[in-house]
This record gives structure tokens, C-alpha cells and sequence, in this order.
């Protein structure tokens, strides 16, 4: 996918949120496939694309917007600081763990 600039200019916020988010999984899985073929350059830069996607989100989250702003923020902190460690013990089960421990704690 190539970007486009002026095409991003004309996206609403939720149209932006949704292509980060969903380039969050899409990375992730990238990611998770060169671990196990042992492409440990690639999945490294993947999950160092996938932290800096929450970095942006973490960025353009509007705190003063409520608990819930405040309470992804934490989310978006611990799944950034878990990839972190995973790329660093080059550790697949801890990316798999991590969104399966965030979709449990946000589960309604």
C-alpha cells in the first residue's frame, strides 16, 4: 500500500484511527510470522512500526476527553511497552498474550 497524502487529507479522524488500528494488526501479524521463521530483522521492524503506530495514538489521544481517554491511554502504554519486550526476547507467545489479555480486560 502506497501512501498518498493527498488522499489522507481528505479521511475524517475515525477513518484515520480505523487505518491505524487496523495497520496495528496488520504488522503485528507480519511480525509474528518472520518470528517464526526466524526473520528476527523483520519482525523487528514490524513491531518497532506497530510501537510507533501507539505512540501516534498515545500522542493524538485527547486526555481531557475522559476516564475512557485516560483508560486507553494505559491500554495503548501496555501493549506498547509488551511488544517491546517481545521484540527484545524475540518471544512470539508474549505478542499473542498481550492482545488476548487486552481483549479480556475490555471485554463487555
Amino acid at each position: 500500500m502506497e501512501l498518498n497524502l493527498a488522499e489522507l487529507d481528505k479521511l475524517s479522524k475515525e477513518e484515520l484511527l480505523l487505518m491505524l488500528v487496523d495497520g496495528t494488526v496488520k504488522y503485528t501479524n507480519i511480525s509474528k510470522e518472520a518470528l517464526l521463521n526466524n526473520d528476527y530483522l523483520k519482525a523487528h521492524n514490524e513491531l518497532v512500526r506497530v510501537q510507533n503506530i501507539f505512540t501516534e495514538l498515545m500522542t493524538t489521544l485527547d486526555q481531557n476527553a475522559g476516564q475512557w481517554a485516560k483508560d486507553m491511554y494505559k491500554v495503548y502504554e501496555f501493549i506498547k511497552s509488551e511488544l517491546a519486550i517481545a521484540d527484545e526476547n524475540k518471544d512470539i507467545k508474549i505478542i499473542r498474550d498481550t492482545w488476548h489479555e487486552v481483549y479480556n480486560q475490555l471485554k463487555i
